[in-house]
């Protein structure tokens, strides 16, 4: 099968399995819904702009003149009956947690593709060269010391700290314009246990706060909203298209870097241009959802010995696979009687499965 035919084949079927999962997830809970209501609230919650409507007025500092201010007024696409308190159910508190699970797998599978082609190892993840670290510091940082935190927000605090990281690792391990895998590996590990102990040192000093950083470093989508989704959505899914655009170089990339510089790729740019864009994506996923581990490990493993290691399929299907994998595994995390936090739940699935590829020796160089 020619490879663009396989390529759409898998992404439509992981598409279809994408839709099941949410329909499934948002039809359990402590109120069970039909999977057919919940298709049909959905699908009334798909809303147009119909016009621009003057809802309130605002004056101009200085001037004393007052102007209106426009809005833009929605209009729902479809009109279901569904109960009230089903649709409610459906799209104001289930489908934002829904929607954020998948754009964070979407974003930490994609990364996690990306990091095990450029370092050539299976066991390569997004967090390897210190961005989850990063954003580590920088939310327990907005909720331990909010005075000291310009940003205000923990969502950009935790967003700028993990690209801060991501570049100073960067830079401590370029020189000469050139920049050594293993010494960018080395880079981030030292960073990280420097962050370590910052955000220990953090968390020793949290006081009453200590409960709230603990929960977002172990991963959580809990009280999710449409402006966490607004939030993470556009550097998650711009940053992937692109990733995807540069799927050949990282092909050529795992010949090695000098075979690939004979074959005109230019190394050192696509390098930087893809850590910087798999740091943005696991930035967006990790600010709004805390640090979830191995879905950026073990996804796109499975994902490659699935579909082969050629990443103009694996990126984008690992990207939908991990979306609906962290789907899947945050319905577990609130299925039961209290709910826990969906890290403990990808974590608790990830490492025994990847143990077992270990054992039936699955794992090797890509």
């Amino acid at each position: 099968m020619m490879r663009p035919v396989r390529t759409l084949s898998w992404t439509a079927g992981l598409l279809v399995v994408l839709i099941a999962v949410t329909i499934v997830s948002a039809a359990l809970g402590p109120v069970r819904i039909d999977p057919t209501v919940v298709a049909k609230a959905t699908l009334n919650a798909v809303i147009v702009p119909s016009g621009i409507v003057t809802e309130s007025a605002t004056t101009i500092p200085g001037l004393g003149w007052t102007v209106p201010v426009p809005a833009l007024e929605y209009v729902p696409v479809f009109g279901f009956d569904v109960p009230d308190t089903h649709q409610t159910i459906v799209a104001d508190i289930r489908l934002p947690r829904i929607v954020l699970a998948s754009v964070v797998g979407f974003a930490l599978a994609a990364a996690g593709a990306v990091m095990q082609g450029f370092f050539r190892n299976p066991l390569a993840d997004p967090s390897i060269i210190g961005v989850s670290s990063g954003a580590a510091a920088g939310a327990v940082a907005a909720i331990a010391f909010p005075a000291l935190v310009p940003f205000g927000s923990l969502h950009l605090s935790a967003f700028i700290g993990a690209l801060a990281t991501a570049f100073l690792v960067y830079a401590i391990a370029t020189e000469g314009g050139k920049t050594p895998v293993a010494t960018l590996l080395l880079a981030g590990v030292a960073i990280q246990a420097f962050l370590g102990a910052m955000i220990s040192y953090m968390l020793v000093h949290s006081g009453d706060d200590l409960r709230q950083a603990v929960i977002w470093m172990m991963g959580h989508l809990h009280n999710s909203t449409w402006s966490d989704v607004g939030f993470a959505l556009p550097f998650a899914f711009v940053g992937v298209i692109v990733l995807c655009a540069y799927a050949r170089e990282l092909n050529v990339l795992l010949l090695g870097e000098e075979d690939a510089h004979h074959l005109g790729v230019d190394v050192e740019r696509t390098k930087l241009l893809l850590l910087a864009l798999s740091s943005l994506v696991t930035a967006a996923g990790v600010a709004v959802a805390g640090v979830i581990g191995f879905v950026g490990l073990v996804v796109p493993h499975i994902m490659r010995l699935i579909v082969g290691p050629d990443h103009r399929i694996l990126l984008p299907t690992s990207a939908l696979a991990g979306a609906s994998f962290l789907v899947a595994t945050d319905t577990i995390a609130r299925a039961g009687p209290a709910e826990v936090p969906v890290g403990i739940v990808t974590a608790a699935l990830g490492a025994p499965f990847f143990l077992f590829l270990l054992v039936r020796r699955e794992v090797h160089s890509v």
